[in-house]
């Protein structure tokens, strides 16, 4: 077995729902947004404007992600057990970008504050696009 192949059959195998069609172009425009954002941002800003707009939307890609692993993939019975389950995973999920944003905000001495916020929230806004896609 190649390392190519092993790759990709991990990459089929991802956990929960991060392998389904809807998340993974989430995750694909999100990435491509905030790169383009980032450059666009290197340009006027220099590297720290970049660094800004990276960390702005990864802090909503891994949240994200989370959010995705925890939802998909559960053998759930019941409504209430759908119900828990997606409330459990929501409430992570804002746990880890109020945490992953403070953290951020003050770790990173040379934040660009409006990229910073300004990625994220672009990042944020492209989220809903999951539920337009079909899997």
């Amino acid at each position: 077995m190649t390392k190519l192949s092993t790759i990709r059959g991990f990459a089929w195998q991802l956990p929960g729902s991060l392998a389904s069609k809807p998340v993974r172009a989430v995750l694909k425009w999100q990435l491509v947004v905030t790169i383009a954002m980032a450059v666009a941002a290197a340009f006027w800003l220099g590297i720290e404007g970049a660094i800004s707009a990276l960390l702005g939307g990864l802090v909503m890609m891994i949240a994200g992600g989370v959010y995705a692993a925890m939802t998909g993939g559960n053998k759930v019975r019941s409504a209430g057990d759908t119900l828990r389950a997606l409330v459990r995973a929501e409430a992570s999920k804002i746990g880890l970008i109020v945490l992953q944003l403070w953290v951020v905000l003050t770790a990173y001495a040379a934040v660009v504050p409006t990229v910073f916020i300004g990625t994220f929230v672009v990042a944020v806004l492209i989220y809903p696009i999951a539920l337009l896609i079909r899997d």
